[in-house]
């Protein structure tokens, strides 16, 4: 199963990325992710079910200890395939 994450975590800087932001990237560009898409305002990234949720893992906990007050995500089934878990 393939899964795409979008989220964003709080507080916005608009000056200069917190560290919170700054440790999602780190989280998410190293997770061996597909279509990885970071943003100011939003970011997105796709693979198999395993990766993506032990992203989501990562990314909660680092970002909540860097500062973060918030983060909030969605997690969507984009395709079905035999063997992408991981």
């Amino acid at each position: 199963m393939r899964l795409r994450v979008e989220f964003t975590t709080e507080p916005f800087d608009l000056d200069e990325a917190p560290a919170h932001a700054v440790v999602a990237r780190e989280v998410i560009e190293t997770a061996g992710l597909d279509a990885v898409d970071v943003g100011p305002f939003g970011n997105t990234a796709e693979g198999g079910a395993d990766r993506v949720l032990t992203a989501v893992d990562a990314l909660l906990r680092k970002t909540l200890e860097a500062g973060a007050t918030r983060v909030s995500l969605q997690v969507n089934v984009i395709e079905d395939g035999i063997g992408e878990g991981r």
